[in-house]
């Protein structure tokens, strides 16, 4: 229990108190100064004390940690005036998940004629089955090295030259292939090709038995304990086929053992990374065999996403919506890092989830409601894979041919007021032109991903609305801190990765500067005032990848 106490901190929160590339005219008008000064630092930091409080638990999917911030985050939606988000009259709508929790005495046998190297979980390894059974293994499963397992016609690329790695072991590397040329795979950006999720689909399509990624720090954006993170508990959304069509094993290495799996093989690691950067690679029989049994403890969980609505005014545009979401989820009670086995997520996202109060405040002190109508969805799970917004993506509460556009925040500015706004897979939509608008109202401009090798615009949860068609919005703390050196912001946005990202010590920080998020909310609250004004929907820019799958949602 914090030391507020679970109801103490509820009581102390409370008391803190359709357009294409262009719109014009009235949808444009500065948002009512009431709706602005209704987000206020003091009540944000109240609110995500609470969220990041011991007593919650770290907010863990299915724990009481969910019950309390469910609990908490319906209250207060309740208080401020909100309709319930669900159809069905609730502020509720259940997401059902699996927990698979993997036994950590599993080993990864690899070997070489009489020869073979035991990986250790967790040290060396860490892998997990998404299968709903008490376990899955691989017996002497072949390897192969398939360089970054992309098949991308596109681009004239092919990792796998027609081989069959059905019942194989895949062993593949992370990221894109790091190509000079920048037409192909995005440049510097990372493409969904580089994403681990991406890797793992590829096992499953192919029918390997396991795909191992060899995780290093700096393509993968994340040290390797972060990973190790994932050595417990985790979650997917029940499917019909108990996720039976996926790879049995999924998993990491890390470089270190890799480079000695390859040793063993007779190959040099360093030499044959350097081939799967070209478009002549050929996939790598190794000669090893890999052998792992991961036994499951199972349970079923009805998560839970939280949403709230404020209904349009005008009659003609009220059943058409702006989605806001954050993730309130974070990973629970795990491993004790200096003492500490709570995981608060204060940045990530009791942060996010604090925004999503605090817009709701902004909306309600509007004068009038604006045109259509707002939704708030705090979900579930984001962190075990983005799952409760891919529920909501593929079973929405409305439909998706109704909803204009997607603003999602995940972690506010907390190093103080910043010159520029950060644009996640900046260039997608005509929402960078609503954002670009509302910034220079506050005097500041917009810029792309500063570390786009990092493929932040596939690792949150507008991702879901975006590969469903819906144009999605995702913008981040901006890097020119006002009064600072030029090199501060991404000094602290790396010193964060380094060492409190997916931590214990991502706690409220005494060292926090709200004017900055501050500033960041009431720029989102005026994005989405301005889109649920505007005339039409916001458009995908022409030749992006989710446009096909927009227009006929649209009927185009």
């Amino acid at each position: 229990m914090g030391k507020y106490g679970w109801i103490g901190l509820v009581a102390m929160a409370a008391a803190c108190g359709r357009g294409g590339d262009k719109a014009t005219g009235d949808e444009r008008a500065a948002v009512p100064a009431a709706a602005s000064d209704a987000v206020t630092g003091e009540q944000l930091l109240a609110d995500i004390k609470v969220l990041a409080d011991d007593s919650l638990l770290g907010r863990g999917p299915g724990t009481l940690g969910e019950e309390r911030t469910v609990a908490f985050l319906e209250a207060q939606f309740k208080a401020l005036g909100l309709e319930p988000g669900n159809p069905d009259g609730s502020y509720r709508q259940n997401v059902p998940l699996v927990g698979i929790t993997p036994d950590p005495r599993a080993e990864l046998v690899v070997s070489k004629g009489g020869v073979s190297r035991t990986l250790k979980f967790k040290d060396d390894v860490v892998a997990w089955t998404k299968h709903v059974a008490d376990s899955a293994a691989i017996a002497g499963s072949e390897m192969v090295f398939v360089g970054y397992g992309v098949e991308a016609p596109e681009f004239e690329w092919d990792d796998f030259k027609g081989l069959d790695v059905k019942g194989k072991t895949m062993v593949v590397l992370v990221n894109d292939p790091p190509l000079t040329d920048t037409t192909q795979f995005g440049g510097k950006a990372m493409t969904y090709y580089g994403r681990w999720t991406y890797k793992y689909e590829q096992g499953q399509k192919h029918g390997a038995a396991a795909v191992l990624i060899v995780h290093e720090t700096e393509p993968a954006g994340y040290p390797f304990a972060v990973v190790q993170g994932k050595t417990g508990e985790q979650f997917d959304l029940v499917t019909p086929d108990k996720n039976l069509t996926r790879s049995p094993i999924e998993g990491w290495i890390t470089l270190e053992q890799a480079e000695a799996l390859f040793r063993l093989a007779g190959q040099d690691f360093g030499q044959l990374k350097a081939k799967a950067a070209t478009r002549d690679f050929a996939p790598v029989p190794l000669g090893l065999s890999a052998s792992m049994t991961i036994r499951n403890r199972l349970r079923t969980v009805d998560s839970r996403n939280v949403v709230a609505k404020l209904i349009g005014s005008d009659p003609a545009l009220k059943d058409e919506y702006i989605v806001y979401t954050a993730h309130w989820d974070h990973f629970g009670v795990g491993d004790p890092v200096n003492g500490d086995s709570i995981y608060n997520g204060a940045l990530d996202n009791a942060s996010g989830t604090a925004s999503l109060l605090a817009l709701a405040r902004g909306f309600k002190a509007l004068p009038e409601p604006p045109k259509r109508s707002i939704l708030f969805l705090a979900v579930t799970a984001e962190e075990q894979g983005l799952l409760g917004s891919q529920y909501y993506s593929v079973t929405p509460l409305y439909p998706l041919a109704k909803t204009a556009a997607n603003i999602n925040i995940d972690g506010l500015n907390l190093i103080g007021r910043t010159k520029d706004v950060t644009v996640i897979g900046m260039g997608a939509s005509a929402l960078d032109d609503y954002i670009r608008d509302a910034a220079q109202l506050q005097g500041r401009t917009i810029r792309p991903d500063p570390e786009p090798e990092k493929g932040y615009y596939y690792r949150s949860d507008h991702f879901n609305f975006a590969k469903q068609g819906v144009p999605a919005l995702y913008a981040e703390s901006g890097i020119e801190v006002v009064g600072q050196p030029a090199d501060y912001g991404i000094k602290m946005r790396q010193q964060y990765v380094a060492d409190d990202y997916h931590k214990p010590s991502d706690d409220v920080k005494a060292n926090w500067v709200l004017d900055g998020a501050v500033e960041d909310i009431r720029l989102y609250l005026t994005v989405g005032y301005w889109l649920a004004q505007a005339g039409a929907f916001p458009e995908w820019r022409p030749g992006n990848e989710f446009k096909a799958i927009r227009d006929r949602q649209l009927g185009r």
